[in-house]
């Protein structure tokens, strides 16, 4: 990083702040506001009670501000990227592909550099750390962003982890996943070292997203990228390790050169079960700083009655939503939508629909997709015809489009979710697909066409007669009641009937009527192949 430069009036630090975002969201009616004092006991439970994120004015003893929820909806991730439902899964890799920078600013100019707390002022119960889940080992803090350096390369990795409160100066955390920090403080226990660490506790949930994509190199600058713009970020007080300057709570400290020493857990994790007791480091903290009027944040993690109202969830089902079209648009013509349950962790069940052009190409989708994103169990193909985000055109699709000994598509011995239950234990396990479509170039076959009213746009009649309207083309009953303007349809029926009689009426295999020249009187010609006759023992 280059010299600090004073930067004053260059950065607007409130931009990219929580309260700000906060305030937004309560413009658009997605906040819950409770304005009465609530004890830390009761917060988890008081979240679950609505779909909306939930700001606490009052939180805990301290009465401190708390917005919980805030990335836990989809128009509410639609805010923080300042997008809309049309673009918003083209704005992730939009911003992907125009990486941004971050700029050092001095101590004295960033926000969260305004109260400083170190030595014999640092005090952990202070902060608003909360029971979460009914059998969790600890109470809480879920927000934490970790900002880490690796002493080998000097790359800052940026990922999530909580905290679970120990005493005044140490919490524990959870590093047993395989990631980037469990290889790099790996590698500092073997060499009986502490790594330094350095958290954010409340932040703009596109920090959030940042810390939970992956990229090569230094992952500070995902941040800035994020964001879109250039970011400002202040060198820790006590650590060699820069941080966003406009974040709301920063607690530095390291993970201490013991190794996994001390057991953490249980806690309710983000596929709606517990993960169960580990041991992992311990976290000492070495400085606490703050902005004067400091916004607190949690999240609603890992609810199973809930689910599709976690953070988590709701980020990681927009990641995999924006992951699988990038996937699809190289491998079909014309990908149309996909939509990530979050009720299922967010990237365990995914919908798609498409407009097939050759045969087997649904199949090409379900198996791209199970090999570009590790953590998906099972897809779900459509045809463009159906709203995949509808649960009741799916279910109706579904149930009539799908026959499971021919339209099953199953993988097995393949990686998938570590913390999926059903796995076992098992390294590998299996992924299926479900071939929802039309069997290809069926798509218009009367059998396979989707029923509903006719829509009567009340045109003027383009003929006088059914008769001429039919020797113009085939047509529906009800296209040549719209045809000849009628606005009741049983005159149609007669005028039918008398063609019917004159011998000048046929029906083609899907019902359309057609006007023949030498049928035989009394009789409707069939015209073209049927489907079957009843009377040929079929």
């Amino acid at each position: 990083m280059a010299n600090v430069v004073s930067k004053t009036g260059e950065f607007d630090f409130e931009k990219y702040r929580l309260r700000k975002f906060v305030d937004k969201l309560i413009d658009i009616d997605e906040v819950k506001v409770i304005d009465e004092q609530v004890p830390l006991r009761d917060v988890s439970s008081r979240i679950e009670e609505t779909p909306k994120a939930v700001l606490f004015k009052q939180a805990g003893p301290e009465k401190v501000e708390m917005i919980a929820k805030a990335m836990a909806g989809r128009e509410r991730l639609i805010a923080a990227f300042n997008s809309d439902k049309e673009n918003i899964l083209t704005e992730l890799p939009k911003r992907l592909a125009n990486p941004q920078k971050v700029v050092e600013v001095p101590s004295d100019e960033a926000p969260v550099h305004a109260i400083k707390l170190m030595g014999n002022e640092i005090d952990l119960l202070k902060l608003p750390f909360h029971p979460q889940h009914e059998f969790d080992g600890s109470c809480y803090i879920s927000s934490g962003i970790d900002y880490t350096k690796d002493p080998l390369t000097g790359r800052t990795n940026v990922g999530s982890r909580r905290l679970s409160l120990r005493n005044h100066t140490q919490t524990g955390t959870n590093i047993t996943a395989p990631s980037d920090l469990k290889r790099i403080y790996e590698g500092c226990a073997a060499r009986k070292e502490r790594l330094p660490v350095t958290f954010t506790l409340a932040a703009h949930p596109l920090d959030m997203v940042a810390a939970t994509t992956r990229i090569p190199g230094d992952e500070l600058s995902l941040v800035a990228t994020m964001r879109g713009e250039t970011a400002p970020v202040v060198k820790s007080l006590t650590n060699d390790i820069l941080v966003p300057a406009d974040a709301e709570i920063i607690i530095e400290g390291y993970f201490d050169e013991r190794g996994y020493c001390e057991p953490e857990g249980p806690y309710g994790e983000y596929m709606g079960y517990y993960g169960s007791i580990h041991m992992d480091p311990v976290f000492t903290c070495t400085a606490i700083t703050m902005r004067k009027d400091a916004m607190y944040q949690t999240l609603q993690h890992g609810s199973g009655f809930v689910l599709d109202q976690t953070d988590s969830a709701n980020i990681t089902g927009l990641r995999i939503e924006t992951t699988a079209m990038e996937v699809l648009k190289r491998t079909v013509r014309d990908p149309r939508d996909v939509y990530s349950l979050s009720g299922t962790g967010g990237s365990g069940h995914l919908r798609v629909s498409m407009k097939q052009t050759q045969f087997g190409e649904a199949r090409n989708a379900m198996l791209a997709l199970f090999a570009s994103i590790r953590n998906l169990k099972h897809v779900w193909v459509f045809d463009e015809d159906i709203d995949i985000r509808n649960n009741d055109q799916v279910e109706w699709a579904f149930s009539t489009r799908f026959q499971s000994d021919v339209d099953t598509v199953t993988v097995q011995g393949v990686m998938g979710q570590t913390m999926d239950p059903s796995l076992q234990g098992r390294r590998t396990g299996a992924k299926t697909g479900f071939d929802c479509t039309l069997p290809f170039g069926k798509h218009q076959d009367i059998v396979y066409i989707r029923c509903g009213a006719k829509q009567f746009t009340g045109a003027p009649a383009r003929f006088q007669t059914v008769e001429q309207a039919l020797q113009n083309g085939p047509l529906f009953y009800s296209h040549v009641v719209e045809a000849v303007g009628s606005s009741d349809g049983r005159e149609v029926a007669l005028a039918l009937d008398e063609l019917r009689e004159q011998g000048r009426l046929g029906r083609d295999r899907d019902g359309r009527y057609h006007y023949v020249e030498n049928g035989k009187p009394g009789y409707t010609a069939r015209v073209g192949e049927f489907y079957h006759d009843p009377n040929d023992g079929v």
